[in-house]
């Protein structure tokens, strides 16, 4: 008898002839850019006048400028306006995900008040600093109602100190992204079982005691996404700041970020100092994102070691 030859199709080779086109374009766009800034960041390059300096090899004397100039203070600058966003961001997320998934409210028109909270993200971020920027100012329509009402005398000056600057960039912040957050999370929510929480239900678990000990670790994934994005974002954090001071920073540069810091060297074309400082945010950027890594998921990591350990052991 002849065995017939059985021809096996492999479409595998498809897999990568259609994923080939994304890598091209990371790797031209990206990983070339990114490679050419790290290069950047060890050589003094900068133009002066007409006049284009460099590029000549300087090693670190870029970082060791960095670590010189007022950098440590933008920096902190940057994690203050990040906070004043995000805690009430993560904060109200939170509970309106859980309201919103709770069966027992029987909430109505859940559809509209999702549409209605993620509405904010939609709009560009210039758009809404300059709204604020027009609401806000000493002759805007908050003035003009304080003043109406009595509540003050005189226009309240809410660009001209540190807290207001401050204080109206987290409210941005935190009014454009809350509603994609509460939406995450109430999917993260929805893809617990119900049986869960009726199991929970059943044993007396209170709302709260039920939020803290099953909804919360189980949507701990999707809570460390929604930190190292929210950091990454927070890093990047340019277009509210810079268009609500004019790219000053004020007062005193009290509002100034790292990527406005980094603008600033773009815009005088000092090439080397930009490089060195994209460097440093990359850096920081990946050592926060893997810290909160390992808070938000190390113990999970850890536990089927140790549990693989102790049956060994028991063997």
């Amino acid at each position: 008898m002849k065995q017939t030859k059985q021809k096996h199709l492999s479409y595998a080779k498809w897999g990568y002839i259609f994923i080939i086109p994304f890598f091209l374009s990371f790797f031209i766009f990206s990983m070339i850019p990114l490679v050419d800034t790290i290069r950047y960041s060890f050589y003094e390059y900068y133009r002066s006048g007409i006049k284009e300096i460099g590029p000549t090899f300087i090693g670190l004397e870029n970082y060791k400028s960095l670590l010189e100039s007022d950098m440590l203070k933008y920096a902190g600058n940057t994690l203050l306006l990040w906070l004043i966003g995000f805690i009430p961001q993560i904060v109200i997320a939170l509970l309106l995900a859980n309201w919103f998934t709770d069966m027992r409210l029987k909430i109505r028109g859940k559809q509209f008040f999702k549409v209605v909270i993620y509405l904010p993200n939609l709009i560009m971020a210039s758009a809404f600093a300059m709204l604020f920027f027009a609401l806000f100012s000493n002759s805007g329509p908050i003035n003009s109602i304080l003043m109406s009402l009595g509540l003050t005398s005189e226009p309240i000056d809410f660009m001209g100190t540190a807290f207001g600057t401050r204080a109206l960039v987290g409210l941005m912040n935190f009014l454009m992204w809350f509603g994609n957050t509460t939406i995450m999370l109430m999917a993260a929510i929805m893809g617990i079982s119900p049986e869960i929480f009726e199991a929970a239900e059943l044993d007396g678990c209170g709302s709260v005691k039920r939020f803290f000990s099953i909804t919360l670790p189980l949507i701990r994934p999707i809570l460390a996404y929604t930190l190292i994005t929210s950091i990454i974002g927070g890093l990047q954090m340019f277009d509210v700041p810079q268009i609500l001071t004019n790219g000053q920073g004020t007062p005193d540069r009290t509002s100034m970020t790292l990527i406005m810091f980094l603008n600033n060297h773009l815009k005088s074309r000092n090439y080397g100092m930009a490089g060195a400082l994209s460097v440093f945010l990359f850096v920081v950027s990946g050592i926060l994102c893997f810290i909160v890594y390992r808070m938000t998921n190390g113990s999970d990591d850890a536990k089927p070691v140790r549990e693989k350990q102790k049956g060994g052991s028991k063997a």
